[in-house]
């Protein structure tokens, strides 16, 4: 038996024609609909639990609000309500504080590194590229996608995490530029989450291994957030120099300024601090620079993409 074949016609291309861009999302989801709807579960569900702990916060918080420590009839009851407050509230309040500021790590290691090491371990990656999505169109589709649903669904947990709170700050002398609060609040966390995926589909497609990759993306996210506090957020544009030490004066509140060095020229008395009226200036400068940071892992995840041999 012989077989004919027919040879293409000048100028006719014989590749497969591209896939639409609506169409490569649908197969993103398709592809991680388990991760996606298993993150929202669990930010669903602790959504839920931070509402009805934060009702019952704020329900306390508001008896200390109305407490007269000056009568004689009620002194006892108040000190009553301040311990349950201080060991009880406050308890949660600190254990919920915690989880969030690991939150960013454990969402990128769960979800990042998976985006493209399973597919370099399962050999199922040589289909999509050499279909019609092409593996540059693949890597967008499923980063882009992948990202703005993490980065929407962190945006507002924090927004719920801050009303739950914001009753702490006043009666643990916190205020907002705190490290481990200015992280978990505004825009700041979302960003924190976005480069958290990024790190992991980044270290996943370099790896090609699901398991080492996790642990090496909470690695790296933890050494790029002691950066930012250790390091970068001192240097932001937003401090004031001043003389005024009365600024400083009497006991701390959500109001306070973060002082970040002292020194003296000649009899003199600098500070130097942020008030915390920057708050919002400060977030959106490191938000910027997370963002930039993101779409850099991006690029370098890309390039790792086009360099894999299929």
């Amino acid at each position: 038996m012989s077989v004919l074949t027919l040879p293409a016609q000048p100028g006719q291309d014989t590749r497969p024609a591209p896939v639409p861009w609506r169409r490569m999302l649908w197969v993103t989801w398709r592809q991680h609909r388990t991760m996606l709807i298993g993150i929202t579960s669990v930010l669903a569900a602790a959504a839920v639990f931070l509402l009805i702990a934060g009702l019952k916060v704020r329900h306390d918080y508001a008896g200390l609000v109305h407490c007269d420590f000056a009568t004689v009839t009620y002194p006892s009851a108040c000190a009553t309500k301040i311990s349950h407050f201080n060991n009880n509230d406050w308890a949660l309040g600190n254990t919920c504080l915690i989880f969030m500021n690991f939150a960013p790590a454990l969402i990128g290691a769960f979800t990042g590194p998976a985006v493209f090491a399973r597919e370099l371990e399962n050999g199922t990656f040589r289909y999509a590229w050499t279909q019609g999505i092409g593996r540059v169109r693949w890597t967008i589709a499923k980063l882009t996608l992948l990202g703005l649903v993490l980065t929407a669904l962190a945006w507002a947990f924090s927004q719920l995490y801050s009303w739950f709170f914001n009753p702490f700050l006043t009666t643990e002398d916190m205020n907002v530029l705190a490290a481990t609060v200015f992280d978990t609040r505004g825009i700041d966390f979302a960003a924190w989450v976005l480069v958290a995926f990024m790190i992991g589909a980044f270290l996943g497609m370099l790896i090609r291994r699901i398991i080492p990759a996790m642990g090496a993306t909470m690695g790296v996210y933890l050494g790029v957030m002691l950066v930012a506090w250790l390091v970068l957020r001192e240097d932001y544009p937003v401090a004031i120099n001043t003389t005024n030490a009365k600024l400083f004066n009497g006991p701390s509140s959500p109001n306070s300024p973060w002082i970040l060095k002292g020194w003296t020229v000649g009899k003199t008395e600098w500070w130097r601090y942020i008030p915390v009226s920057r708050f919002w200036p400060m977030q959106f400068i490191e938000s910027g620079w997370l963002l930039v940071l993101a779409i850099a892992l991006g690029g370098a995840t890309l390039w790792l993409v086009r360099r894999r041999a299929a």
